[in-house]
């Protein structure tokens, strides 16, 4: 226990005095050094598990969760609770000629009803009619700039399917009238997928109903690999892959750079809780005399020790507060900090072409501001120990003596 003596000592060694200048600066460097690192340390967890959280979302909102390889599906599938929505498709690559404008595509093929229940066909950045029968296409915002088209404009789309003609084989190519403009949230998205009808597909590609997909959406697609499992059961020879095995790289490399991040900002912190080592040390040195006295008056090492130590602890503490703080309100208002320094500067802080979304997004996790505070918490502590068991060493009589 900490008694009323000890907190008053310490409170009066933490007050500001003109002849501790030197030492003042220390104290506030080590205040300022401490509080930076964990707002930044936060507001860069905030950002990435945003972009994280945001990306499955965009991915989830936008692909099947997952897909299965197979021609038929059982009768019994339906009944089971977890499938929001099981919809059949196909797929393959074309490339779109408008004018003097090429870009290879991949063409995805659902059944009108099917494309009018679909998450991109119903949200609020969905321009155009969802009668997506005959030949006629959907394609992405992107990709209506890159090629300069609008709605109701007729691109022609050539397949790798060949026709035989008196010359040979040639590409199959068909005319297709745009009838939608969609925004899924991800540009490489918008840019490189396009929809038509599942029978002009399969015509178009010389596909057949063997080719098919069958596209599972459920109601909790974040718990991915358990429902995995479950269609493995359903199709225990069939090819089964999720967003989450399409997009494992990427999601693996967030998760590391994460880590890394955390670690080498962490450094930020260490170095500055450092510095209460040295503020403490030449606390020690001035107050040399204040300690002799105080151990004359009965004052126990003990608690000379918890002086020193409570002064480095508060240091710390309030430091760490103050960084939360501050590392909380950038992450709400993030966005906000991004688009002010950018209209002032004319600068593009978070390019949508390299970043695939289109606002910096911040989610700030409870979990990981408590380990934050704790690990800046427990530096301040160590850090805090060797001078404060310094200090509580020092010779009664000596330090009267020579002070």
């Amino acid at each position: 226990m900490i008694t009323e003596l000890e907190k008053e000592v310490a409170f009066r060694f933490l007050k500001t005095r003109k002849n501790d200048g030197f030492l003042n600066i220390i104290s506030v460097f080590s205040f300022i050094g401490i509080s930076l690192g964990v707002a930044v340390l936060i507001i860069v967890m905030s950002v990435m598990n945003g972009f994280r959280t945001e990306l499955i979302n965009k991915i989830v909102g936008f692909n099947a969760h997952a897909v299965v390889q197979q021609s038929e599906k059982p009768a019994t599938i339906t009944n089971v609770s977890d499938f929001e929505e099981i919809i059949i498709s196909n797929d393959g690559e074309a490339v779109i000629l408008n004018n003097n404008n090429t870009k290879g595509v991949f063409l995805k093929g659902y059944l009108e009803n099917d494309f009018r229940n679909l998450k991109i066909a119903n949200n609020k950045k969905y321009f155009g009619s969802k009668k997506l029968n005959g030949n006629s296409i959907s394609i992405g915002r992107e990709l209506s700039i890159n090629l300069n088209v609008n709605i109701s404009d007729t691109i022609t789309v050539l397949s790798p399917a060949g026709i035989q003609t008196l010359v040979g084989s040639l590409p199959k190519q068909e005319n297709f009238k745009i009838i939608s403009i969609f925004d899924s949230g991800l540009s490489d998205y918008n840019e490189n997928i396009a929809y038509i009808n599942l029978n002009t597909l399969e015509s178009f590609f010389n596909k057949s109903e063997i080719d098919r997909f069958i596209e599972f959406y459920f109601k909790n697609p974040k718990n991915i690999e358990m429902q995995k499992e479950k269609l493995k059961n359903f199709f225990p020879d069939a090819l089964i892959y999720t967003w989450a095995d399409m997009n494992n790289s990427l999601f693996s490399a967030l998760k590391v750079e994460r880590n890394v991040m955390f670690i080498i900002l962490s450094l930020i912190i260490i170095v500055a809780a450092f510095n209460i080592i040295s503020g403490l040390t030449i606390l020690v040195k001035n107050k040399t005399r204040d300690i002799g006295i105080l151990k004359s008056i009965g004052v126990t090492n003990k608690s000379i020790k918890k002086i020193f130590f409570l002064v480095g602890f508060s240091i710390g503490t309030l430091a760490t507060l103050f960084g939360v703080i501050v590392g909380i309100l950038f992450s709400i208002y993030l966005e906000n900090i991004r688009q002010f320094i950018s209209n002032i500067f004319g600068i593009t802080l978070f390019p949508e072409d390299i970043y695939i979304l289109n606002s910096m997004p911040s989610e700030i996790n409870i979990n990981s501001i408590v380990i934050i505070s704790f690990c800046s918490i427990i530096t301040t502590i160590l850090v805090s120990i060797y001078p404060a068991s310094k200090a509580s060493s020092l010779d009664t009589v000596k330090t009267i003596k020579y002070e």
